[in-house]
């Protein structure tokens, strides 16, 4: 369909008029960012100046960001605490909103190890569905000819819970996928799934997981690209197809439908689909079948352009094993969101996973940004570091997210680390760091997430030579030895069994590792004797997904389960343990000297 050159984006040509009616919108965000930040801000001051919270600062009926500033304190989720129990308790007043809290959106269970009741309105469901109408029209602008094909994409949703006052509790792609914006969606031929809803919205895993994998297998050659929440997800996905293409094969050959599949919606839906496909079940079971599995993914979906999956933060060390299945299919990560709050897109998703960077669009809420230091972390108090508006952060700084919604949320401490790379017009552009303070520590050494992965990498490639990766790993630190010891859990992906990893391999991936963490670690370990040798533990393959099914059967959501990167909780440590083939710990000393101090 031709575009009015008129309503042409300086993003570039879009697909179809309703294309270029989103990437305006992105272009008027962007443009004029402060503006609208500062619209944003008077409204949410506005709405709400009657709601306790903000009667408790004297605002005064100021919407002003100046006098923002200067009453309202930055805070944590500790200090929201008692108000989201009234509220989730059943007090209706306007504690935090003058909009009703129409349900609690749970945080992953594994951010900081708890789960969060993060407070939301009816609206802001508009705002998501808002945010995710723009990443097809920009990913349209880089991979041409989606409306020709489907999506195989891989959602769940998690059965929900009630606070005692009577709200709902549940992930926010739960809230999402159980609304009419999901279930009633206009018809997209840009964004068509082969999953139906009724597969989609089964709380049951293993029910929506195979019935997904079925639609997914039936209309394989229409598939043209893979998706998941994140990079773990979709690769749970491959192992499910690995324990259970013989029953999938069956079913396509049979055109039936597995006996453990019970839920009514499903079997209605499936009964409308499925009908006997020989040839399918022997290509299925001719590819699943074979021993080597690099590439499955091209092999079984031949079409596919991309997958779409978060890679960034901790999610970067799943990369090696999507390589590996999808024989290095791109690798697309379209938004940045939270339960919090959604914040922005990637306005260049078919970049490399290390050039991910997120435009927060200035119309989803109000958003400041505490400059973090990392290495002075202690020595600058937040009272004396000053906030920095969206449109005055500067390239090459690291900041904290600090959020002030709709819904109720004031200069809300995400626990984002966030690095600005560029500009698109005047709404910058972030890199996703980490989440802050997921540390190991033993004495006065503190690791972050980022610098265990970084580790790891290093560790990693001397495994190269045996065709080894790490698929999944996780650490802890073990204060029950004197001195206490890093523990690193493994589980390895190893390609030919009959050259797999030596014990002196694995032995110098530790010192590896340790040559790469700070100094203050080396000093522990070669100087002051506080830090005994770090110890990797290989753990049998599948261990991680025990690892998963044990958090989903506590609570967490299946959709936003991210492998904890430290572990402390005692049964999670049990099951690690009682899973370990092999231990091996550091055969030397680290390099340290003063002069290397950072």
């Amino acid at each position: 369909m031709a575009v009015d050159s008129a309503i042409s984006s300086p993003l570039g040509p879009p697909a179809c008029e309703k294309d270029a009616k989103a990437l305006q919108f992105i272009e008027e965000m962007t443009r004029n960012a402060d503006a609208v930040q500062e619209r944003v801000l008077a409204e949410i001051l506005c709405r709400n100046a009657q709601t306790e919270y903000l009667k408790r600062f004297e605002l005064k009926g100021a919407t002003d960001r100046e006098t923002f500033k200067s009453r309202i304190p930055i805070i944590t989720y500790e200090d929201l605490q008692p108000a989201i129990q009234r509220i989730a308790n059943g007090d209706r007043s306007p504690i935090l909103s003058a909009h009703p809290i129409s349900e609690f959106l749970t945080s992953s269970g594994t951010s900081a190890g708890e789960r969060k009741l993060m407070p939301t309105i009816q609206e802001e469901l508009n705002r998501r569905q808002l945010l995710y109408s723009l990443l097809m029209p920009v990913m349209n602008l880089y991979v041409p000819g989606l409306d020709k094909g489907k999506g195989l994409y891989f959602l769940f949703v998690k059965s929900e819970t009630r606070t005692p006052g009577g709200l709902l509790a549940r992930p926010v792609l739960t809230s999402y996928y159980k609304s009419e914006h999901f279930k009633t969606r206009p018809y997209d031929p840009h964004n068509v799934y082969t999953s139906p809803n009724e597969a989609i919205l089964c709380a049951d895993s293993f029910q929506s997981m195979y019935s997904q994998m079925l639609c997914g297998l039936r209309e394989r050659k229409q598939v043209l690209r893979l998706g998941a929440v994140f990079a773990s997800g979709l690769l749970r996905a491959i192992r499910f197809l690995q324990l259970n293409w013989t029953q999938l094969a069956n079913d396509i050959r049979a055109g039936t439908l597995n006996q453990r599949i019970t839920d009514p919606a499903i079997k209605d839906c499936m009964a409308q689909i499925l009908k006997p496909d020989p040839e399918l079940a022997d290509f299925v079971t001719e590819e699943c079948s074979k021993d080597n599995w690099e590439g499955i993914i091209s092999r079984i979906w031949p079409n596919t352009k991309y997958l779409d999956v978060i890679v960034t933060g901790a999610m970067a060390q799943y990369i090696p094993t999507l390589d590996y299945y999808s024989g290095g299919l791109p690798l697309a990560c379209t938004m940045y969101a939270s339960s919090e709050c959604y914040f922005g897109l990637n306005l260049n998703p078919m970049c490399k996973p290390s050039e991910v960077s997120y435009t927060i669009m200035p119309n989803m809420a109000y958003f400041e940004f505490l400059p973090h230091e990392p290495n002075s972390a202690g020595l600058v108090p937040d009272s004396t570091r000053k906030l920095v508006d969206l449109a005055d952060v500067e390239v090459g700084k690291d900041y904290e997210l600090v959020i002030t919604t709709y819904a109720g949320l004031y200069r809300y401490r995400v626990g984002d680390i966030l690095r600005v790379t560029g500009f698109h017009n005047s709404a910058p552009q972030f890199h996703f760091v980490r989440r802050k303070n997921v540390l190991l520590s033993i004495d006065s050494d503190k690791t972050d997430e980022a610098e265990l992965q970084k580790a790891i990498e290093n560790a990693t490639q001397l495994l190269r030579e045996f065709n080894t990766s790490v698929v999944e790993y996780t650490s802890y630190a073990d204060t029950k030895t004197i001195p206490g010891h890093y523990v690193i859990y493994w589980e390895l992906l190893v390609k030919d069994p009959e050259n797999s990893p030596s014990e002196d391999a694995l032995n110098r991936c530790c010192l590896a590792m340790e040559e790469s963490l700070n100094s203050v670690y080396r000093q522990g370990r070669v100087a002051d004797n506080s830090i005994g040798p770090l110890e990797i533990r290989v753990v049998k393959n599948g261990t991680f997904e025990e690892l998963m099914d044990y958090a989903i059967s506590r609570g967490a959501s299946i959709n936003q389960y991210k492998v904890p990167r430290c572990v402390n909780f005692t049964p999670i440590m049990e099951l690690l343990d009682s899973r370990v083939v092999s231990a091996h710990f550091s055969p030397a000393l680290p390099h340290w000297t003063p002069e290397r101090r950072r």
